[in-house]
């Protein structure tokens, strides 16, 4: 049986430039590649998937949270590619995890974990709970060198909690960060991890 993966990492851990060399070598070989993301991602242009190393190319597929993927989406694919997977709805994780079955195809999913504030994202989180296979994509923290595992938040070039979940942005609003280091800078550090 196909597998469903999950490759997640923070921000700057170059997932998509990932997800466009696996795209380059299926095609390399002949093969048949399906690369999907969700319609929120519109920094780039609305069908571009663009990494931060220069690499772009366009997504054959957009879905929104209410997407019900036809089974004639899969036929004749090699396998599919899913970019800012954090984006997909529960609905979309469990249609791409029958696809691994249903249609035999591998599907490798490429996201955030966790949101600014250290809490999943509905499709991280179901992601989480049905992948085969979770592989971490590392980078070092923007201001040490421990490995990054959350993303901090920036507004007017200071550390925030504050906002909506989903909000945009890439070096401008975002850095990779280890625990400490987000810990101390943010106003409350800890506290907020425990919720107190």
């Amino acid at each position: 049986m196909a597998k469903l993966y999950f490759r997640h990492g923070t921000m700057g851990s170059a997932k998509t430039l990932n997800l466009l060399a696996v795209a380059h070598n299926y095609r390399a070989q002949g093969k048949r590649v399906l690369v999907l993301k969700p319609r929120l991602d519109d920094r780039f242009g609305a069908k571009k998937v663009v990494s931060r190393a220069g690499l772009e190319q366009e997504a054959d597929l957009l879905v929104d949270a209410d997407t019900e993927l036809a089974p004639s989406v899969f036929e004749g694919i090699d396998c599919v590619l899913v970019d800012e997977a954090q984006f997909l709805s529960e609905s979309l994780v469990e249609q791409l995890r029958a696809a691994t079955l249903t249609h035999g195809v591998p599907v490798i999913c490429y996201g955030l974990r966790t949101d600014f504030r250290t809490r999943l994202f509905p499709g991280a989180r179901r992601l989480l709970e049905l992948a085969d296979t979770i592989e971490e994509v590392k980078v070092t923290c923007q201001f040490c060198n421990r490995k990054a595992i959350f993303n901090m938040r920036f507004a007017a070039g200071q550390p925030t909690l504050d906002g909506a979940q989903v909000q945009l942005g890439a070096e401008e609003s975002y850095l990779p960060v280890c625990f400490a280091c987000w810990d101390s800078r943010l106003p409350g550090g800890h506290r907020q991890v425990s919720g107190s």
